[in-house]
């Protein structure tokens, strides 16, 4: 079933002139067991969809992969008004947001602008000076880093810095180890945020692709067992070997870092979950682009090693919000996310290409027949994961802003749901005439075929 949604066109301006700063491209354990996993080396079909297109339509698709979950009626507090405190576990993915996008409900909206905001932090702070003593760094100290950026009443306190090397090689430079860089942190709401919000929040921030190491990461398409935890290794759970090298290479000599990008913020959100284990604890994983990758592996992680626990053994909810994120591992690995809660709203521009690797030919549409048969390559196949809101908007004069996180957040904050009105198959069909008038370059598209293709090759023994 699809809905449509008229959405008003007051203002348009919200992603006409978007100030950019940088676009982004781009079973629980015994302790002891999640500590040497944490330290050991690693080794990632069709989802439910809201479309919100401009200037005109929301359109939602509520087919759901798994039996649909049940609406949660909204709990009212303080009269007839409902808070954010009252219904933080709906509005973190509890019930698959379920009941919250049709149409899109005003707190979800404002928590993805919020969450957002807090990924847009990175860009701004993030030093691209190389004359500078801090390049590739942050340009301030933790203690006033979002008041820098202009977030100074965000209502979070950043605890660590984030850092990852791609275990990659520049082309034409031989032999070059790419230093770490800084890509995101992490931060925990304050208390009066804590009592706006319901519960004490982590939350861990990555940035997008930036720099030319990691845009050779993110062209790393060929799939590899994530292997997270040593005791159950999994080996049926794939992910794109790029992130999977951001995330848990090391560099030694770095200026800054201390271990890997894995490391870093296994031990930090682990921290913090202890020291608020008598609270209500929400683990909120926030990227755009590359960085949207990060926040996925790092949610499995998490609940893979067992690691989202409060000190009265309670789960603790994890929940991802990506935006313009490219998809991340295979089957084996999104059902194994769904097996441990990982709830994940990804926030899509359909004209942004970047959604749409890596697995431009091998992904979840192409790894049943009919509907019932599984073919031989399905285990080579991306797969996208959780819930999806895909957005419309393009500008002629700015084709690049399909891909800018300012322009998805302007359009978030425009949209304004009315009266609902259906719209039988029209959705199928526009996304059909949109996959076939990409204007792709065509050795770009052989060179991706020729990728995909070698993948198929390995996964099948040939």
């Amino acid at each position: 079933m699809a809905i449509r949604l008229p959405v008003s066109n007051a203002c348009p301006s919200g992603i006409a002139n978007p100030q950019r700063q940088q676009r982004g491209h781009a079973s629980t354990t015994s302790t002891a067991g999640a500590v040497a996993a944490v330290a050991a080396p690693p080794s990632t079909f069709a989802p439910q969809t809201t479309r919100l297109s401009a200037p005109s339509i929301i359109a939602v698709n509520t087919r759901h992969a798994a039996p649909v979950a049940p609406v949660f009626a909204p709990v009212r507090r303080n009269g007839d008004k409902t808070t954010l405190a009252s219904m933080w576990r709906e509005i973190q993915g509890e019930g698959d947001w379920a009941g919250l996008v049709e149409p899109l409900h005003p707190l979800l909206r404002a928590e993805i602008v919020r969450y957002g905001e807090l990924v847009a932090a990175t860009y701004k702070a993030f030093d691209l000076d190389a004359g500078s003593k801090r390049y590739l760094n942050c340009k301030y100290g933790k203690a006033r880093m979002l008041q820098e950026v202009g977030m100074a009443g965000a209502g979070y306190a950043v605890t660590r810095y984030i850092y990852a090397a791609p275990d990659v090689s520049l082309p034409g430079v031989a032999g070059a180890a790419c230093p770490s860089r800084w890509v995101g942190y992490v931060a925990v709401a304050s208390d009066d945020t804590a009592r706006r919000l319901g519960r004490r929040d982590i939350v861990v921030s990555f940035r997008g692709t930036v720099t030319g190491s990691e845009w050779v990461a993110n062209m790393m398409s060929s799939l590899a067992p994530a292997r997270f935890d040593p005791a159950d290794p999994r080996s049926d759970v794939k992910v794109e070997s790029g992130f999977l090298s951001l995330y848990t290479s090391e560099d030694g000599a770095g200026r800054f870092t201390c271990g890997s990008c894995r490391n870093q913020v296994l031990s930090e959100v682990t921290r913090l979950v202890k020291q608020y284990k008598h609270e209500d604890v929400s683990i909120t994983l926030a990227g755009h682009s590359m960085g949207s990758s990060l926040a996925l592996l790092l949610g499995y992680d998490l609940a893979e090693l067992g690691l989202n626990r409060d000190g009265r053994g309670n789960h603790v909810p994890i929940t991802v919000y990506s935006f313009a994120g490219p998809r991340v591992g295979n089957m084996g690995f999104k059902n194994r996310c769904d097996e441990l809660g990982v709830k994940v709203l990804r926030m899509v521009n359909v004209n942004d290409p970047i959604t749409k690797l890596p697995g431009i030919f091998l992904n979840e549409k192409s790894r049943v027949l009919g509907g019932r048969l599984e073919l031989p390559w399905s285990c080579a196949c991306y797969t996208h994961i959780g819930v999806e809101l895909a957005l419309d908007f393009f500008k002629a004069r700015d084709p690049a802003c399909v891909h800018d996180l300012e322009a998805y957040l302007g359009f978030l904050k425009c949209l304004k749901g009315t009266k609902v009105k259906k719209q039988g198959a029209e959705l199928a069909g526009k996304a059909r005439k949109f996959d076939l008038r990409q204007s792709f370059d065509a050795a770009w598209r052989w060179q991706m075929t020729a990728i995909q293709v070698s993948d198929l090759v390995q996964s099948l023994g040939i």
